[in-house]
Formats: C-alpha cells, sequence, structure tokens
C-alpha cells in the first residue's frame, strides 16, 4: 500500500447537506424544517421553555455584584525564594519568569511560607504577615 492509494472507508465521509439550494436538491424551499411553526422559524430563545416560566426566572436573586470589585494576581512568600538574594522583585519580572501569569488589577503579596533571601519586593498591596516576614528577613517592602 503507498500513500496515493490510501482511501476512506465506505460511509466515512459524509457530504455535507447544503439547503435551500433549490427544488431540484431535495433540500429546496422549506430547507427540511417543514410548514410554519415553531421549529420552521430562525429564532427560539436560550431556556425557551415554551412559554412556561424559565428556569432562571423561577430562582430567586441573591446578592449583588460589584463592578468596582479589584481583583489582584496572588503570589505567596514561598514563591519568591527562587530569586537571588538581594534582587529586586517587581510585578513584571514575576509575569516574565512565569509565577504569574497575568497581573489583572495588581499584585499582592500574601503572608503563606517563609522568605529566606533578602529581597526588595515591590507589589501593589501586602498582608499584614508578608510585609512583616519580609522585613524580619533583612528586606523591604515598596507600594507601587
Amino acid at each position: 500500500m503507498k500513500l496515493h492509494e490510501l482511501k476512506y472507508n465506505e460511509g466515512a465521509r459524509r457530504k455535507r447537506k447544503r439547503v435551500g439550494r433549490g427544488m431540484s436538491s431535495g433540500h429546496g424551499k422549506t430547507s427540511g424544517r417543514g410548514q410554519k411553526g415553531q421549529k420552521a422559524r430562525s429564532k427560539v430563545r436560550v431556556g425557551f421553555e415554551g412559554g412556561q416560566t424559565p428556569l432562571f426566572q423561577r430562582l430567586p436573586k441573591r446578592g449583588f455584584t460589584n463592578v468596582n470589585r479589584k481583583e489582584y494576581a496572588i503570589v505567596n512568600l514561598d514563591t519568591l525564594n527562587l530569586f537571588e538574594d538581594g534582587s529586586e522583585v517587581t510585578p513584571e519580572l514575576l509575569v516574565e519568569k512565569g509565577v504569574v501569569s497575568q497581573l489583572k488589577d495588581g499584585l499582592k503579596v500574601l503572608g503563606n511560607g517563609s522568605v529566606e533571601k533578602k529581597l526588595t519586593v515591590r507589589a501593589h498591596k501586602f498582608s499584614a504577615a508578608a510585609k512583616e516576614a519580609i522585613e524580619a528577613a533583612g528586606g523591604k517592602t515598596e507600594v507601587i
């Protein structure tokens, strides 16, 4: 068998149904939808339940969405240990190294783990525990 002799199995590739291409095609005029009725129309809204009150309207409303909410990219203290002693850690550097995939509305450093190195960390926010731990290790924290 050679590459140019390869063929698909019988029935493995079905031709696309081209509807609305004339009466002789077998799928002309109403394009296989029959006459009138809901299924002949072009649109039925997503979640439509035939006139019954839809599920999303039957469920109670709860809470609210704060449009001014800020979402921060989060980094824990133990992650900062991959940087060399005395280096300056910035949000851009963390993205470059692949520690953080997206900065979102800023960077927040949290106090999970411990820092063994003296680092200058620049971020948009610090938790109290993180700030304390960085400064206890001899480093500095700068709020951008």
